[in-house]
Parts: C-alpha cells; sequence; structure tokens
C-alpha cells in the first residue's frame, strides 16, 4: 500500500526534497508534461504517442525500441543517478508504478547504483529526504534475484549488470521453484515495469539491445 503522504510529492516537491539542480529539474517537468498526454503502456499506440510528444518536443523523433523510450542528455557530473531516483519517485507516487529495472553498463556503475539505491546509510543514498515509501524499496540484483522477487514489498528496483544479464541469460530463463516460474518470465510479465538504462549509449549494439 502506498503512503498516505505520495499524493503531496509533485514534481515541486520533489525537487525541493531531492535538492535537484537545474538540469535534473528540468528533466524532471519534461517527464511529466510528457506523461499528461499519454500513458504509460506495453500496448501503447508508438505512432500517436510519438506525434503527441514531437509535437512539444520538436527534438524528439522516434523510440528507436520496440517499447516507448525517452532519452535523457545530461553532463557529466549533473547528477544522472540522483535523476533516476526523482523518476522513481514522481512515476510510484503519481502514477502508481511499482517496479523499476535499472541496467548498469559495468561492474563500476553497477556497484555504485547498488550501494546509491540500497544503503540507507551512505550519505549519497538516492531517496533521503523523501518519506513517499512505507519501506525502503527492495533492491533485487544480479546476487539475490532467485529469492527476493516475492518479497510483498511495495516497490521493486532490479539493478543488473548488462554483462552479467546477457551472460546469465539461460539462468534467468530457466524455473525457479522459489517463484514460481523463471526470473525472466516473471519481470517480463510485470504490467507496470519501467526500464531505466543508465549510460543509454551502450545498449546500442545488437548483444544489448537483444538484452
Amino acid at each position: 500500500m502506498m503512503n498516505s503522504n505520495t499524493e503531496f510529492y509533485t514534481v515541486e516537491s520533489i525537487c525541493g526534497a531531492m535538492s535537484l539542480r537545474k538540469p535534473q529539474r528540468r528533466s524532471l517537468e519534461i517527464l511529466e508534461d510528457i506523461l499528461s498526454g499519454i500513458t504509460p503502456s506495453k500496448t501503447i499506440d508508438k505512432l500517436e504517442a510519438t506525434r503527441k510528444i514531437h509535437a512539444k518536443y520538436p527534438i524528439y523523433t522516434d523510440f528507436e525500441r520496440d517499447f516507448m523510450s525517452l532519452t535523457f542528455a545530461l553532463a557529466t557530473g549533473v547528477g544522472k543517478t540522483r535523476l533516476m531516483g526523482a523518476f522513481i519517485a514522481y512515476l510510484y507516487s503519481q502514477k502508481g508504478i511499482r517496479n523499476f529495472f535499472i541496467i548498469a553498463p559495468g561492474t563500476t556503475i553497477y556497484n555504485k547504483l547498488r550501494s546509491d539505491f540500497g544503503d540507507v546509510s551512505n550519505p549519497k543514498y538516492v531517496f533521503k529526504g523523501l518519506n513517499c515509501f512505507e519501506e525502503a524499496p527492495m533492491i533485487i540484483t544480479d546476487e539475490n534475484y532467485k529469492n527476493r522477487l516475492n518479497s510483498g514489498q511495495d516497490i521493486n528496483i532490479f539493478i543488473f549488470n548488462i554483462g552479467k544479464f546477457d551472460k546469465e541469460n539461460a539462468q534467468l530463463k530457466k524455473l525457479n521453484e522459489v517463484l514460481g516460474d523463471s526470473f525472466y518470465k516473471m519481470v517480463s510479465s510485470l504490467d507496470d515495469l519501467v526500464v531505466i538504462m543508465d549510460e543509454s549509449h551502450h545498449y546500442r549494439a545488437d548483444r544489448g539491445m537483444q538484452a
């Protein structure tokens, strides 16, 4: 169940609580503006959605993928990880989305993301200043995915290294007795799954795109 305070987490309040910088704030405002006229779903009319987005932001041309996708280009050091957290807080509190899958391009960034999202004692803990979650989100990673998916947590954040995700493709598709299905099928069947690709240009090659 969502925290009763969630309705107060507007873009403005998220920006204030998280002390977002101007580029971060602007990115969150753009996301809100786009989703004010589009409801993301697996069955979205991509042509109609593209038309609506392009009308507001002519720089935008297409999704590039088989699903609705948006790219936010920020300078190095602006704080992309914190922006991911702001996106998650907004989509959870305003759109009711509970499942997020963050893809890291390598081990170093993967370990940083695990700490920034999963360690509440970390000075850089992403959700510091926010209380829109009843409990800290469940962090599901390469190491613990076999037994954490049915945790009953209100919000789940999957964090995977793209290399290991690709390498363990067969394992992810095997029946897991704890889950009652394969991890791959359970995750891909989620109606509200949002994928966040850190350093998204790394996933344009065939294998990355397929994974």
